[in-house]
């Protein structure tokens, strides 16, 4: 693992920069104070997917998904413990594709709920389909 990190902040934008050596030390957002490693999923706009997915290098699992979507209710329980279990080693989010349809549109996206996994800048691999915990971990400790 390299010796630092760029996090995006999941909250305001601002890019950080974190020592993995800190990671446990729960690093905050040097703009807004926000935790940048809880184990939690954020739940994020437009403008912020689109800088984290460019800048971030600590792998970023982003769900794909709409709430009046009944695959993507149900995993989201496993998303939230599969993003507890590897808090250290990715972080979580999702966003809405009936909110923001553009990000949809551009990706490709032909169904939900998809996760895809965001690494040093780009894409590596999709998921598609509600999933289990143990399937989304496995999914986020890949090696690209």
């Amino acid at each position: 693992m390299p010796e630092s990190a760029k996090l995006t902040c999941l909250v305001c934008g601002q890019v950080n920069r974190v020592a993995t050596d800190k990671f446990a030390a729960k690093p905050k957002c040097a703009t807004c104070g926000q935790a940048l490693l809880d184990g939690k999923v954020a739940e994020i706009d437009f403008k912020v997917h689109d800088k984290a997915t460019k800048t971030d290098t600590l792998p970023l699992i982003i769900d794909y998904w709409a709430h009046w979507c009944g695959p993507c209710k149900m995993m989201a329980p496993e998303f939230a413990r599969a993003a507890g279990a590897v808090r250290f080693e990715a972080r979580f989010a999702k966003i809405n594709t009936e909110q923001f349809p553009k990000v949809s549109q551009r990706l490709g996206i032909r169904g939900i709920p998809l996760l895809i996994r965001y690494s040093n800048g780009r894409e590596v691999a999709r998921l598609p389909g509600a999933r289990p915990a143990k399937d989304i971990e496995d999914f986020a400790r890949q090696r690209s």
